[in-house]
C-alpha cells in the first residue's frame, strides 16, 4: 500500500480508501460482511475510512462504528453532511444549526467522540460560506472534528470558500472529495488545478465510474449487477452518452490486455498517477469486490499506457456530462436565471 500526506495536514493516509456508501440497505450488506470487509482492508492496509450520514439513512455509520470498535485510534475517520436527512426542510444543508445537530447525530451512530475529516456533502448556495465555516471551526476548536473539507464543490466554489476563511479569519477546508474516473475527467480542467494552488487533498469518488471500469460491463454482456437495476438509465445502451461509455471501455480492456492490467488496476492507477491526487475512494458491497480492488494497491501505470488513455478519452473530458454534481444550480432550475 502507498501512503500519501492529506494537503498540507502532515496526516499520512492510503492511497486506497475504504468508501462505505454499499453498508447497509443501499448494497444489501449485513453487519457481518460490513466487519469482514473492514477487517480485510485495514490488514490490506488501507487506514482511511469513509461514509456519509445520508448512507441507508445512518446505516452505513451505525455498520462502520461497530466494525472500527476497539480500534479508532488506528485510522482515520471521515463522514460528511448536507445532504437531506428526512422531509423536514431544516434536516439538510450547511447552516450552524444543521452541521451541529447532523455532526452529534454522526457521533453517536459511529460511537466516538471526534471526527477525524467531517466534509460538506454538497455545497449549499443558500448558506454562506462564513456561516458555514463559523460553525465549523467552532466544532474543531471544541474537539468534535480534526479537519473539515469539501465534497464536489465548483472550482470556483472551492476558491470563494479559501477567500472566506482567509477574510473572516476562520479555519479553511483542507480537502475536496470529487467524481474522477477515465471517463469522467472534467474535473482536470478546473477543479484539480485549484486544489493543487491551494494545497488541498483530494480524495476521489467513483473511480470505477458506477462499475463501468470493473471489467463487468463488455459489449454483449446482460448487465445484472446492483447499481444497474438501482440506476437503469445510466447503463442503457441506446442512450448516446452510455454508448460513448461502452465504446470507450471496450479500447480501455484492450489497452489493459496488453499492459497485462485488470481494468480495475487500469481504472485505480489512473485516477492515482494523478499528482493532484491524494487518494481514490473504493466502494466494495462484497469481500471479493475489495480483494479485486486491493489488487491495484501497488499498481504504477507507465507514460506509454497513460498516453494510451488519453487518446481514447481526453484530459479534462467527461463522457457524461449530464451526470455532473458540481453543476451551477442555475443550469439546472429555470427560476434561477429568469428575473
Amino acid at each position: 500500500m502507498q501512503y500519501r500526506t492529506l494537503g498540507r495536514t502532515g496526516v499520512q493516509v492510503s492511497a486506497l480508501a475504504l468508501g462505505a456508501m454499499n453498508f447497509g440497505r443501499i448494497g444489501r450488506t449485513t453487519q457481518d460482511e460490513v466487519t469482514t470487509i473492514v477487517d480485510a482492508a485495514l490488514e490490506a492496509g488501507i487506514n482511511l475510512i469513509d461514509t456519509a450520514d445520508v448512507y441507508s439513512g445512518g446505516e452505513s455509520e451505525e455498520m462502520v462504528g461497530k466494525a472500527i470498535a476497539g480500534r479508532r485510534d488506528d485510522l482515520v475517520l471521515a463522514t460528511k453532511a448536507g445532504l437531506p436527512m428526512g422531509d423536514e426542510r431544516n434536516h439538510q444543508g450547511a447552516s450552524r444549526r444543521r452541521l451541529v445537530a447532523a455532526l452529534d447525530d454522526s457521533l453517536r451512530r459511529l460511537g466516538v467522540d471526534h471526527i477525524d475529516l467531517y466534509q460538506i456533502h454538497r455545497w449549499d448556495p443558500r448558506t454562506g460560506d462564513e456561516e458555514t465555516l463559523s460553525a465549523l471551526t467552532d466544532l474543531q476548536r471544541a474537539g468534535k472534528i480534526r479537519y473539515f473539507g469539501s465534497s464536489t464543490f465548483p472550482a470556483y466554489r472551492i476558491v470563494q470558500a479559501q477567500w472566506a476563511a482567509r477574510e473572516h479569519h476562520l479555519s479553511r477546508y483542507v480537502t475536496e472529495q470529487p467524481s474522477y474516473s477515465i471517463l469522467q475527467r472534467g474535473i482536470e480542467t478546473h477543479v484539480l488545478p485549484v486544489t493543487e494552488q491551494y494545497g488541498l487533498g483530494v480524495l476521489v469518488w467513483s473511480p470505477l465510474a458506477s462499475g463501468w471500469l470493473s471489467g463487468a460491463i463488455r459489449e454483449g454482456r446482460e448487465l445484472s449487477g446492483n447499481r444497474a437495476a438501482f440506476m437503469p438509465q445510466r447503463f442503457d445502451t441506446t442512450i448516446p452518452a452510455n454508448r460513448a461509455r461502452l465504446d470507450a471501455v471496450e479500447r480501455l480492456a484492450k489497452v489493459a490486455d496488453e499492459a497485462g492490467l485488470t481494468m480495475i488496476q487500469l481504472a485505480l492507477g489512473f485516477v492515482t498517477a494523478h499528482p493532484a491526487v491524494t487518494g481514490a475512494l473504493i466502494g466494495p458491497r462484497t469481500p471479493e469486490h475489495l480483494h479485486s480492488q486491493l489488487a491495484a494497491a501497488d499498481t504504477v501505470l507507465s507514460a506509454d499506457v497513460l498516453d494510451a488513455i488519453d487518446e481514447i478519452v481526453a484530459p479534462g473530458t467527461d463522457l457524461a456530462a449530464h451526470e455532473k454534481n458540481d453543476t451551477p444550480p442555475a443550469l439546472l432550475d429555470p427560476s434561477l436565471r429568469r428575473r
